[in-house]
């Protein structure tokens, strides 16, 4: 099967690449860098040539609502249409658990995403995952005052992305259900903790403080909002096993 990957020059779409391509699938990638341009269509219709499904984990690097919400909009209905006009079997995008009860910041624009495919015509099916384990290392590169690193409180279900990964490729193959999937990890845990150990694990021996985030999108993930619900899918490795494997 041709398999189109959009956004699959990152972190999870390199991840999809290399399990469709595993599976035997004949991969094409969606990406500016290899001529296709989503925000408008540019080279698009000549990559989904004979493609029969197209896994979406396209990204913007914002937590700004309205930019989130602009881009997945956009990037999403020009899919879509490219899709519609090469006649897809399937459509397949990565969504977050909790996206409809926390439309918030970046959340915004996910949430603004499903609404997109929900009202198009193509076969769809969308798997909302929760937070990966390799956030845990995200988090500790990025939320820092001057030198000293920080730990945002949030009470998460954490998946390995390679799990997150096989899923999609799983969806790709089969018959669109035109409804959502949930997929969380074995187990909760502490964001705060998962930076520390991550840290740990890394040899940073200072000192990494907890913090509240603020606004509605820092409440729901204190509450527990953005935990996977009793239907969901769950992984197999937890996050321990995820560390000892990546940092031992």
């Amino acid at each position: 099967m041709r398999v189109a990957i959009a956004g699959g020059t990152g972190l999870m779409g390199g991840l999809v690449v290399d399990e469709a391509e595993a599976r035997g699938h004949e991969v094409v990638v969606l990406a500016r860098s290899r001529g296709i341009d989503l925000t408008t269509g540019s080279g698009l219709d000549a990559a989904l040539r004979g493609t029969q499904a197209v896994v979406d984990v396209t990204n913007v690097g914002t937590m700004k609502a309205s930019i989130s919400t602009e881009f997945f909009e956009t990037t999403t209905r020009v899919l879509l249409a490219g899709e519609e006009r090469a006649g897809l079997e399937r459509h397949v995008t990565l969504s977050i658990v909790g996206v409809d009860r926390a439309p918030f910041d970046y959340y915004a624009g996910k949430r603004a995403q499903e609404l997109v495919i929900e009202s198009a015509p193509a076969p769809w099916t969308i798997l909302r995952a929760t937070q990966f384990h390799e956030f845990a290392g995200q988090v500790y590169a990025t939320a820092a005052a001057g030198p000293l690193h920080l730990a945002p409180k949030m009470r998460t279900q954490p998946i390995a992305a390679r799990e997150v990964a096989s899923r999609l490729v799983d969806l790709a193959e089969s018959p669109a259900r035109r409804g959502y999937v949930e997929l969380a990890g074995p187990r909760e845990e502490s964001l705060v903790d998962m930076v520390r150990r991550w840290a740990r694990a890394c040899g940073h021996r200072g000192w990494i403080p907890a913090v509240p985030l603020p606004g509605p999108l820092g409440k729901a993930q204190r509450d527990g909002t953005l935990l996977a619900g009793d239907g969901a899918e769950i992984g197999s490795e937890t996050f321990d096993d995820w560390l000892r494997r990546t940092t031992g």
